[in-house]
């Protein structure tokens, strides 16, 4: 029986990984990345290899939001870390603290791999570039806050065009340095007209010179992303004039140099002020010649006096004023006539009932004279018994004679509605000629005694006799005669000369009118 310890799986597999991790504690490895997986959690699982061996990885978040690039499949890298083992699946991996691309060859292939990336989808195109604004109110510069940069742009700014400038800091070189430089682009864009600060009218990116490796951030995805998203117009001032990364492409305009980019940013003040002099002076020259030509020409014109100009439609204006009351009045009477003539219109809405009453009554009268002959006309078909073909003729005749007779007799009732029509306009126009009510309307009243009957002559009427007056609005009211009367005379001639005449008082009856108005009594 062997005498060798005896392991159990678990502790076996931990004492190997023990061992592993005090001999291998830090290592430095060069190779390919081959899978490359990012997963939910952040964590990213890859492989390094060579041509004969794979080593299975893996980069913790905290590690992968630190790198200074992303892991692409296919690129050269040096990673460092620990190697250990995973007891589950009993496999080695490196677990990786740090990675690096493996020199400026591998960089240079990751660029152009980039670069025909973003190519391809129109990036670099020049019809998607901005122009940049001629004045800008402000400006605002992604870089670092504490470099030379912002000090040579501030000072080329002051002395150029004065104007304000908005600084967002940020890395330009580093594992942070992509993020922060592509928050600062889209910060700027995010600003509203609600936030305190102003909305930059350009941007500025700027970093100084440096290595491939110290560039590298400008060349990252996330950066050029966000400058070809940007809404604010972009210049790109990054290392110096032979140094350029993939922001430089995309920008809107590039600068060789930070300060150049202040010099495209804004103009020259002094030069404009000296512009805009120049143009007043020519523009008041101009003004003042072509104020000296019309002056001229209006004078040699010889233009007549304003006076003579306005004294023919002035007095034209005064003959109008003084025909204007004239055609008031006339205008006046015109109406009163037209008021006048309309009153004495017939009824024409009594008048057209009934000619339509008379007229539905000859409809009435007319249907069934035509029922009548067509069931004449049914009878003598059914009597005939023709064939179909003569029948249909027979009735199609019938149908004829039948629309014609109609069309008779409503041509002769139209005729004779029309001659009854006119007879009766006619009587009515005598009817009112002859009336009394047309005396009445020229201001005569009618005058009746107390039975009703119309009193034509005056010396028939009695010392106090009550008469009835009657209006042209049908408004009746009372009166009483005073005086004497041939009646009265009569009666004196037949008493004695000696008896003293007997003074008669006339009947005075109270008014019987709703109104009460007693001024009725003194017509008569």
């Amino acid at each position: 029986m062997s005498n060798a310890h005896e392991y159990s799986v678990s502790e076996l597999a931990f004492a190997l990984k023990r061992t592993v991790e005090d001999t291998y504690g830090r290592v430095r490895v060069r190779g390919e990345l081959g899978r490359v997986t990012i997963a939910k959690s952040g964590h990213c699982y890859l492989d390094i290899k060579d041509d004969k061996a794979v080593i299975n990885s893996i980069m913790w978040k905290g590690v992968v939001s630190r790198l200074p690039l992303q892991p692409e499949e296919g690129m050269e890298v040096i990673a460092e870390g620990k190697l250990s083992t995973y007891p589950g699946r009993s496999n080695y991996q490196l677990i990786i603290e740090r990675m690096e691309p493996a020199g400026v060859g591998a960089l240079m292939a990751l660029l152009e791999k980039r670069k025909k990336q973003f190519a391809a989808e129109g990036l670099f195109d020049e019809s998607r570039k901005k122009e940049l604004p001629f004045l800008p109110q402000t400006i605002g510069v992604v870089t670092s806050p504490t470099g030379s940069v912002i000090r040579d742009i501030l000072h080329r700014i002051e002395d150029r065009y004065p104007c304000r400038v908005l600084v967002w800091p940020a890395l330009v070189q580093g594992d942070k340095a992509a993020e922060q430089i592509a928050a600062g682009i889209n910060g700027f864009n995010a600003i509203s007209q609600a936030d305190l600060l102003p909305k930059p009218d350009v941007l500025i990116v700027a970093r100084g010179g440096g290595s491939m490796e110290d560039l590298w951030c400008f060349n990252e995805e996330i950066v050029a992303r966000a400058a070809a998203q940007s809404e604010i117009p972009l210049i790109s001032a990054i290392g110096h004039e032979t140094d350029w990364t993939l922001v430089d492409y995309i920008a809107d305009y590039r600068a060789p140099t930070p300060t150049g980019a202040a010099e495209v940013a804004v103009p020259v003040r002094a030069d404009l002020i000296v512009t805009i002099d120049d143009l007043a002076l020519r523009s008041r020259r101009a003004l003042s010649r072509t104020s000296e030509q019309k002056r001229l020409a209006l004078t040699g014109a010889r233009l007549p006096r304003l006076e003579n100009v306005l004294a023919a439609p002035r007095q034209r204006l005064d003959l109008a004023a003084a025909r204007l009351p004239r055609a008031d009045k006339l205008l006046t009477d015109l109406r009163a006539r037209l008021t006048l003539a309309s009153s004495r219109l017939p009824n024409l809405a009594s008048l057209t009932q009934t000619q339509s009453q008379h007229l539905e009554a000859l409809m009435a009268r007319l249907r069934p004279a035509l029922t009548a002959g067509q069931r004449r006309h049914v009878a003598r078909l059914q009597a005939l018994r023709l064939n179909k073909a003569g029948i249909e003729q027979n009735l199609m005749r019938a149908h004829q004679d039948m629309t014609r007779l109609a069309s008779v007799q409503k041509s002769a009732m139209m005729r004779a509605l029309e001659r009854k029509s006119a007879r009766l306009n006619a009587a009515s126009n005598l009817l009112s000629a002859y009336s009394y009510q047309g005396v009445l309307q020229r201001g005569y009243a009618l005058v009746t005694d107390g039975q009703g009957q119309i009193v034509r002559d005056g010396a028939a009427l009695e010392a106090g006799q009550d008469i009835s007056l009657t209006f042209k609005d049908d408004v009746k009211r009372n009166a009483v005669i005073e005086g004497s009367g041939p009646a009265r005379d009569k009666a004196k001639k037949g008493t004695s000369k000696k008896t003293a005449p007997e003074k008669v008082k006339p009947k005075v009856k109270p008014n019987k009118s709703k109104s009460g108005n007693q001024s009725q009594m003194g017509l008569f």
